[in-house]
């Protein structure tokens, strides 16, 4: 991984260290300053952005890290549901919020089971289901069955909350 690049938003969000951390760094030589991406964000060296990284990451995992960090929405919806697992949901809604701005439907879905369960936000059931609607409208099958099953079907009446 030497001389990959990975941006300084991404090395504050996996490694919860601030943005100041990381222009201190710069500052005192610790860490090289890599030219801008197209972007025309700051970025660093992965190599010595990775002993900072707050979970275990193998070879596999920091090549999805690099892919999530130049935009690809597959990737970050991967790396999110990885800090998720690992118990970091700050960090996993970092990246499930931009896939989900992508329109992936996956990380929708993980969004609004966030939001319902309060994982690294505050419980909020309206936004959840409303992540987890936009992800039904996107098709997502887990989804779909999610709203379904929170609403009754009264012929008569309409859908009533359950």
């Amino acid at each position: 991984m030497n001389g990959v690049p990975i941006s300084i938003a991404a090395s504050v969000a996996v490694t919860e260290r601030s943005r100041r951390t990381w222009w201190r760094r710069i500052a005192d030589g610790t860490v090289t300053r890599l030219a801008d991406d197209a972007r025309g964000r700051a970025m660093l060296s992965l190599e010595k952005v990775v002993p900072f990284i707050c979970v275990p990451l193998d070879r596999a995992d920091l090549e999805f890290l690099v892919r999530a960090d130049a935009g690809d929405a597959d990737a970050q919806n991967d790396i999110g549901q990885l800090f998720s697992n690992a118990g970091k949901p700050k960090i996993a809604l970092y990246w499930l919020e931009q896939a989900a701005h992508q329109g992936h439907a996956d990380a929708m879905q993980w969004l609004g089971r966030c939001y319902i369960g309060g994982e690294g936000v505050p419980k909020n059931k309206n936004i959840g289901l409303m992540w987890i609607a936009k992800a039904a409208a996107h098709g997502h099958v887990i989804a779909q069955a999610q709203i379904q099953g929170s609403f009754r079907i009264s012929p008569a009446n309409g859908p009533k909350p359950r």
